[in-house]
């Protein structure tokens, strides 16, 4: 049997080749940091990890995973309600929701589980949810495993979300998805609206904020944040792999009842074996560290406008915005591929995104600023933004 779907498979890769299509997996040989080391050998600044504080390799974040290795152990070797519970799961559960000021949380062991496990386990067929049309995959998959009603909303645009909150007028629950922030655009949401139509249609609000939480909001703590919502978005989920140390793991903030739930029925996090608790006490410390100063937040503001002035100057095309994802769009796949190539030539590691990560024509290379780089690090990518441009022109 397998050989007849080696071929069809065989056929597909290569029309994904020959549509430029194809992503390779570049291997670095360094932690991650602003400045890695490749397979190539050369060492190349890097411009698209979601290492937005630049906590990666925090020399605080590295000892505390030292340290609970040498305290806790290496793994759990079980799911959470069994015998997997540490005393620092429940640290930092209560941290998260101090911090995000939530009433309980919940870990997961990526985000992607986190929502995955979610809408199964709080709606049924009677419900219906309303999702942002470019809400991330996980978003997509744990909707779909729900038996909920599905009803979708440009992006967005709440005259649109509004539409389909009257078109789900008969559900027992309605529930608002949305991302925080859109991680292929840097766009963010309009929580304020978005809570507005929610109490007016009697909804709840949920939001993925794992491209917003340690870094967006007057106290980094995301854009219900931002938009002054906390009380108002009844349930958050997020990663502990982007800025809150980078490693792997997620969460669901939430109502009290909500979590008490998951904790009964989520299948993720009842299948899952626990956060590890290297992993655990390392997101412990980033948490410490967000909460103590501003520096690194105000430092990823200031490469994130310098970024986006200077390559709008140079007449790149940049989606608008402030947020530290930052997409120079190209078009065509094929051209971005290129690009970036050329970029890592010159030193400059990006990846080009193109479909079925962004729709089709709409291929880009989404440089991602960290607090990490230093100011000479961030002129140094658009220089070489500039050159790369004229070198494939030529």
């Amino acid at each position: 049997m397998f050989g007849r779907m080696r071929d069809d498979l065989t056929t597909t890769i290569g029309e994904i080749r020959d549509a430029g299509l194809y992503k390779s997996e570049r291997v670095i040989t360094s932690p991650q940091q602003s400045l890695i080391s490749v397979a190539t050998g050369n060492d190349v600044l890097n411009f698209c990890a979601n290492n937005y504080l630049g906590l990666s390799d925090h020399p605080e974040v590295v000892a505390a995973a030292k340290e609970a290795l040498d305290r806790w152990g290496f793994g759990l070797s079980s799911v959470r309600f069994i015998c997997g519970t540490q005393q620092i799961h429940k640290d930092l559960e209560g941290a998260l929701s101090n911090f995000l000021g939530t009433e309980d949380t919940i870990l997961y062991s990526s985000c992607f589980d986190a929502n995955g496990g979610l809408f199964e386990t709080l709606l049924g067929a009677d419900d219906a949810i309303i999702s942002d049309e470019l809400n991330h995959a996980s978003i997509i998959d744990g909707v779909r495993l729900s038996k909920a009603r599905r009803y979708r909303y440009k992006n967005r645009d709440m005259a649109d979300l509004e539409a389909q909150l009257k078109d789900a007028a008969d559900a027992r629950y309605r529930l608002i998805a949305t991302d925080g922030v859109f991680s292929m655009d840097g766009y963010v949401a309009p929580l304020d609206e978005i809570c507005d139509l929610a109490e007016r249609y009697d909804a709840l609000v949920m939001v993925d904020d794992s491209h917003a939480v340690g870094f967006v909001g007057p106290d980094g703590a995301g854009t219900p944040s931002l938009f002054g919502v906390k009380d108002r978005v009844d349930i958050v989920t997020g990663t502990l792999g982007k800025a809150l140390g980078g490693a792997s793991g997620g969460y669901v903030s939430a109502r009290r009842e909500i979590v008490e739930l998951l904790r009964q029925r989520s299948r993720p996090y009842l299948f899952s074996n626990s956060l590890a608790p290297s992993v655990t006490a390392a997101s412990l410390k980033a948490l410490e560290l967000i909460g103590t100063s501003s520096d690194l937040r105000d430092k990823l503001a200031a490469n994130t406008a310098l970024f986006r002035t200077k390559m709008t100057e140079a007449g790149f095309d940049v989606l608008p915005g402030d947020h530290p994802i930052s997409p120079v769009m190209i078009g065509d796949a094929a051209e971005a591929g290129r690009l970036a190539d050329k970029l890592l030539d010159l030193g400059i590691y990006v990846i080009g995104f193109s479909y079925p990560v962004v729709p089709q024509g709409k291929a880009r290379i989404r440089v991602q600023l960290s607090a990490a780089h230093s100011t000479e690090d961030v002129e140094r990518a658009i220089a070489a933004f500039i050159e790369a441009r004229a070198a494939l022109a030529g």
